[in-house]
């Protein structure tokens, strides 16, 4: 009785976990931005970002102006991260050395809006209202 009781238990809460994380993964018509990794490297830092092009079209070049913000929230630096093509429906690995800094100096990320968007057929907005920011750590990432 208790093993039908487990069982039980376990199917009704995989079925109930299951839209909510496929509900969370849906990024059809976006563009994720997730910051993945954060590591410290001879003076500078370097952030990793996996990011993911949900629209139904390439993006041939998506290069964003980015603020990166101290612990104390003050504006460190403004910079281009060039996150170059963005194939459809495949998600790419872009890394950037920020010279000067140790990861552990930045608390927050903000991906300030689309300085260079190329995709054909796409507006001409579409890689700064379409983006959808997310980290996996503790350096937070807003758009």
């Amino acid at each position: 009785m208790k093993r039908f009781g487990f069982s039980c238990f376990a199917t009704v809460m995989a079925m109930t976990a299951f839209p909510l994380f496929a509900q969370e993964t849906d990024i059809s018509g976006k563009i994720s931005v997730e910051l993945n990794a954060a590591q410290t490297t001879e003076g500078a830092c370097t952030l990793t970002f996996m990011i993911t092009n949900g629209l139904k079209s390439e993006v041939e070049r998506a290069v964003y102006e980015t603020v990166l913000f101290d612990k104390n929230g003050q504006v460190n630096r403004l910079t281009l991260f060039d996150f170059g093509t963005l194939p459809a429906a495949r998600p790419r690995v872009r890394q950037f050395s920020v010279p000067q800094v140790t990861c552990d100096q930045l608390g927050r990320v903000l991906l300030n809006g689309a300085h260079a968007c190329t995709a054909e057929g796409l507006a001409d907005d579409i890689c700064s209202t379409a983006v959808v920011p997310s980290s996996r750590i503790e350096i937070e990432v807003l758009g």
